[in-house]
């Protein structure tokens, strides 16, 4: 799945402009749709972790920065969410893990979790690294990457994937 933004819309979306919001949420839910019904155990929780994405792109657009990096957030919170509704079928708890990474992450400050971004995107091996920062830095679009490393743009989704 990937949703093209355009910059000026984002921006607009980011700030609070909530007809462009709109046009993005409809332009981006039914591959989000599809991308949960392949993840999510039933297709009722298919809809519910849609529906939460649509809730947490209203409330924290504003602080992603990139619209490189639209995409991959959106079916990230869908991913998270398909797992949480599974492990609530399956009346399996939270890991612990899973507790302490959120609480982590929202007792950060802003700079303490940057260094920590900085490093973990270091640590990548060279071939995902320069296209996570062609994408997520850049902004560049799949082809716009797969034409600088000279690849075919499968391999570029494959490995942002």
């Amino acid at each position: 799945m990937y949703v093209a933004v355009d910059d000026s819309l984002f921006d607009a979306a980011r700030q609070g402009d909530s007809v462009v919001l709109d046009r993005l949420l409809v332009a981006c839910r039914p591959d989000l749709r599809r991308y949960a019904n392949h993840h999510c155990a039933r297709s009722s929780d298919a809809d519910d972790a849609v529906q939460e994405a649509s809730f947490v792109l209203y409330r924290r657009l504003p602080s992603l920065r990139s619209p490189g990096a639209f995409t991959g957030w959106l079916v990230t919170i869908v991913r998270r969410e398909c797992l949480r509704l599974s492990r609530k079928m399956l009346h399996h708890p939270v890991p612990l893990d899973e507790l302490v990474e959120q609480h982590y992450l929202q007792t950060r400050t802003d700079p303490d979790l940057r260094i920590d971004i900085v490093m973990a995107i270091q640590s990548l091996p060279d071939l995902y690294r320069d296209i996570i920062v062609l994408r997520d830095f850049e902004g560049l679009t799949i082809g716009e990457i797969a034409v600088r490393l000279k690849m075919i743009p499968e391999t570029v989704k494959t490995r942002i994937h």
